[in-house]
């Protein structure tokens, strides 16, 4: 690891004040992924500037829905009670996540900007687009088993966020609350944060260098209080999945009158499927309605040598996800 300043913040404006650009310094909060990145020589920076003091916490049902703050801690939300009664989704997927300690450490804002466990990304002996644009992408050709299957390019096909907590707030419509070195804010909705591959898969998201993730706000919904997070992964605890999906309906009557879906594991982004959603809404809640919304939500997939076994696992996935929401009434 290469040596580096270290400025503990006491301010917003002090930590997004000294942020230059991403190259050169980085926002720490828990580090659990920072700092692994930067014994891999995969992230380089000049500086790291401590936020931990920051004022951005507290867990809270606010106007607009559950609000969190982006420094509360993975393990400290996933066990509130008001997100495990209102919002299990969110709870289910930061409780299946990593493993206690590292969920005791790790903060929200720093799970949602997680970068791909892709192994050619991690590994500075490849090229890899996203980690030198242009090199080019070993994946393709090399061990994709766990890359993504929807929204590749030519240029990457790696799973950017491989984490489980974005896959909920996808599915349940969350906003996120960021600010900049002005101490202007912005809210922008998580569906529109994340970004595509395209030619450019080095830019995963639409944070400016000088801003914070601040908060995160899930509206109150009633699929969102009868959802769910499924994980499906190669061992029972601390592992990434193969195929994930979030979902929330309200069913009245044994009709689906509100779906979400949302699919990790599987997509260039975590993955919101209206494609799917479309297909449940109005539909009665039964296993026929379940598997033509799973086939909807990975029409237009692109599998690789050996990952083609997540279109049948990711619909599976789905249909046992929407089942057992909807038995849940």
């Amino acid at each position: 690891m290469n040596n580096f300043s270290y400025l503990q913040a006491s301010k917003a404006k002090e930590a997004t004040g000294a942020k230059r650009d991403d190259k050169s310094s980085a926002f720490i909060a828990g580090g659990t992924t920072l700092i692994d990145l930067m014994k891999l020589n995969v992230e380089n920076h000049n500086q790291l500037i401590d936020v931990n003091m920051l004022p951005f916490k507290g867990i809270e049902q606010s106007n607009d829905g559950l609000r969190i703050g982006a420094l509360e801690r993975m393990s400290d939300v996933g066990e509130h009670k008001l997100v495990v009664d209102q919002y299990p989704a969110i709870s289910q997927s930061l409780l299946l996540a990593a493993s206690a300690q590292l969920r005791n450490m790790a903060s929200i804002g720093g799970n949602i900007l997680q970068r791909t466990r892709c192994p050619y990304f991690r590994d500075t002996a490849f090229p890899c687009n996203k980690r030198e644009p242009g090199t080019g992408c070993p994946a393709k050709e090399g061990d994709n088993r766990n890359l993504a299957i929807l929204g590749t390019s030519d240029a990457c096909i790696a799973t950017s966020y491989p984490g489980d907590l974005s896959v909920a707030l996808i599915a349940l419509d969350a906003v996120l609350t960021l600010e900049n070195a002005k101490g202007k804010q912005r809210r922008v909705p998580i569906t529109e944060f994340y970004r595509l591959p395209g030619k450019t898969p080095h830019i995963e998201n639409t944070l400016e260098a000088d801003e914070l993730i601040v908060a995160v706000t899930v509206p109150k919904a009633e699929h969102a209080r009868k959802s769910l997070y499924m994980k499906v992964r190669d061992r029972a605890s601390y592992a990434y999945a193969l195929t994930s999906a979030a979902v929330g309906l309200d069913v009245q009557g044994g009709t689906i009158r509100s779906a979400r879906v949302a699919l990790g594991g599987v997509g260039a982004q975590p993955w919101r499927s209206k494609e799917a959603e479309q297909m449940l809404v109005g539909k009665p809640a039964n296993e026929a309605t379940f598997r033509a919304a799973a086939a909807a939500a990975v029409r237009g997939a692109q599998p690789y040598e050996h990952n083609a076994f997540k279109i049948e696992m990711v619909q599976n996935t789905l249909v046992r996800a929407l089942t057992e929401v909807a038995a849940k009434g």
